[in-house]
């Protein structure tokens, strides 16, 4: 079974305030950078085999400590790019917050809309996991970790776990946090969700040296 680390990207400056989606130069704040430091302290805790990254430039500095903490090289991976939010790319979340598709996107469907000149959360959902479904038959039985975007981390998450994909927003993905899944034998296994502690129980046994 293949153990899947999915991280969150560590905050930049404008975290929370707008809508930055795949905007380009937009890097880590200065609590950000000690976010990835941090982070890449409890990454090392678990022997990497493989590290991936949104090729955005958030996530590839928050891949970076843990890169050089672990010596795995970091592969970009298209498929966990941010979500094309289109038009609403780079808006501020007041004004988002009153309109229409913003209602329906936390209604009951929310993977039903189209943001105006991008995709819909379904059609996130379903390039993400296919990214993640090459990256786990790439690396049978070893410790993957893939840096990506919050919501779609949940996505990849919601589908893992079994739940629908217009429930996926009961899931929160915390900047700089880990979820960890296994991957690749039966079942799914759910072993962290948005996760900011220490990791050294997801690390296989050390093996006892023969005499």
């Amino acid at each position: 079974m293949t153990l899947l680390l999915l991280i969150r990207h560590a905050v930049t400056d404008l975290t929370g305030k707008r809508l930055y989606g795949r905007s380009e130069g937009i890097g880590l704040s200065e609590a950000g950078r000690d976010q990835a430091a941090a982070l890449a302290r409890r990454i090392s805790e678990v022997p990497l085999d493989a590290l991936y990254s949104s090729p955005l430039q958030r996530c590839l500095e928050t891949a970076r400590p843990i890169s050089e903490a672990s010596g795995v090289d970091v592969e970009t991976l298209d498929g966990v790019l941010e979500i094309d939010y289109g038009e609403w790319t780079g808006r501020p979340f007041t004004s988002l917050r009153n309109t229409r598709l913003w209602k329906e996107l936390h209604g009951a469907t929310p993977s039903a809309p189209r943001f105006p000149g991008g995709e819909t959360l379904a059609e996130a959902q379903r390039r993400a996991v296919a990214a993640i479904d090459s990256v786990i038959q790439a690396h049978p039985n070893r410790i993957v970790a893939v840096v990506a975007h919050g919501d779609v981390i949940a996505l990849v998450l919601a589908h893992y776990a079994g739940i629908h994909v217009d429930l996926f927003q009961r899931l929160e993905v915390s900047p700089a946090s880990v979820t960890a899944i296994g991957l690749g034998e039966g079942a799914p296994r759910i072993r962290r969700v948005n996760d900011t502690g220490t990791l050294h129980d997801l690390a296989p046994p050390r093996r006892r040296r023969r005499r």
